[in-house]
């Protein structure tokens, strides 16, 4: 991922804070109803159930963050695929447009949190979600994320996200994985 993202920030990102995530959530549903089942049913099994915030947030952080790690590619960014482009086509206008407002959407975001190409039935719009929040939870269909929580990208970028999104965009994001998640 370099230039755009630090081993060391790989290092602590996944090997600590996506870990953390993990190591956490396997604790909280050790011997309950939710041991069996998949990290997308336990997000929607909790979601807006105070009594179990812990388990949401620690699911759908692992959940968030499996996806992103899937949506950036060493060589990425450019020009999505032909049939996703004319999809962003139709829905942004152009694949400039998109990035573009995706790249506000993740700038914009205050404190932590995500920025999402997401597909709400059948048409393509971008979504930002605060902390652990999903867009699974609202019934819509990731394509891409881009994480903007400091971990992500400050020991690379310090207080500068707009410089860490748009290299992100430019130059790791996954059109391919955004296509497959399209259907």
């Amino acid at each position: 991922m370099e230039p755009v993202i630090s081993a060391n920030t790989i290092r602590f990102h996944y090997g600590k804070h996506h870990r953390t995530y993990v190591d956490n959530l396997n604790k909280l549903v050790a011997g309950s109803e939710f041991a069996e089942m998949s990290l997308g049913d336990i997000i929607l099994a909790t979601a807006g159930e105070a009594d179990k915030a812990s388990i949401f947030h620690n699911a759908a952080q692992v959940s968030n963050h499996n996806f992103y790690w899937n949506c950036l590619r060493p060589g990425g960014g450019g020009q999505p695929p032909a049939s996703l482009k004319q999809k962003i086509d139709v829905a942004f206008g152009s694949v400039e447009a998109c990035k573009k407002e995706l790249s506000a959407a993740a700038v914009a975001e205050f404190g932590s949190g995500w920025a999402w190409l997401v597909m709400n039935g059948g048409k393509l719009q971008i979504q930002k979600t605060s902390n652990a929040d999903t867009p699974l939870t609202q019934g819509l269909t990731p394509l891409l994320t881009i994480d903007v929580w400091e971990h992500a990208y400050y020991l690379d970028y310090q207080n500068k996200r707009v410089d860490h999104v748009n290299a992100v965009i430019d130059k790791l994001l996954n059109w391919e994985f955004a296509l497959q998640n399209a259907g």
